[in-house]
């Protein structure tokens, strides 16, 4: 069964979660509008991700280096390494994210579309989100 979340410009269509594939493998599609805002640089705890791009093409800031991934083209960030992503284009774009082991679920992003659409967000319950999930957040380099 699949879900679909809408955290302000991102929209993401969980197609199998760690509920149904038994925590091997969490698979969504992922669609970002241009310059939306986007999540914080971070990186994963107990995962790794591959991003296979679909349609657009989104910007992935991989420890340090820009990858742009368009339709067709991959990127596989390894847990531990610190990476971002945005859409600065003027077309919507969409990939689809893999993440294995499957331990992240549509959960989190319920509950961060929940904190993100208070005004203001509060920054430090996004920070606690973030990293009662596995996710680290890393201040963006001056």
């Amino acid at each position: 069964m699949t879900e679909t979340i809408r955290i302000g410009g991102l929209e993401l269509e969980f197609l199998h979660s760690k509920e149904d594939t038994a925590g091997s493998v969490d698979v969504f599609k992922m669609t970002v509008q241009p310059n939306a805002r986007m999540p914080v640089p971070h990186y994963h705890e107990s995962w790794d991700e591959t991003v296979y791009g679909l349609s657009g093409t989104l910007n992935f800031r991989v420890d340090g280096q820009d990858v742009p991934v368009g339709p067709g083209q991959t990127v596989f960030i390894q847990r531990g390494v610190v990476h971002g992503f945005s859409n600065e284009t003027q077309a919507p774009a969409a990939c689809l994210s893999i993440l294995t082991p499957g331990v992240l679920g549509p959960a989190y992003f319920r509950e961060m579309a929940v904190l993100l659409a208070e005004t203001p967000p509060d920054p430090a319950r996004m920070k606690e989100t973030m990293l009662r999930y596995g996710l680290v957040p890393v201040a963006p380099k001056a």
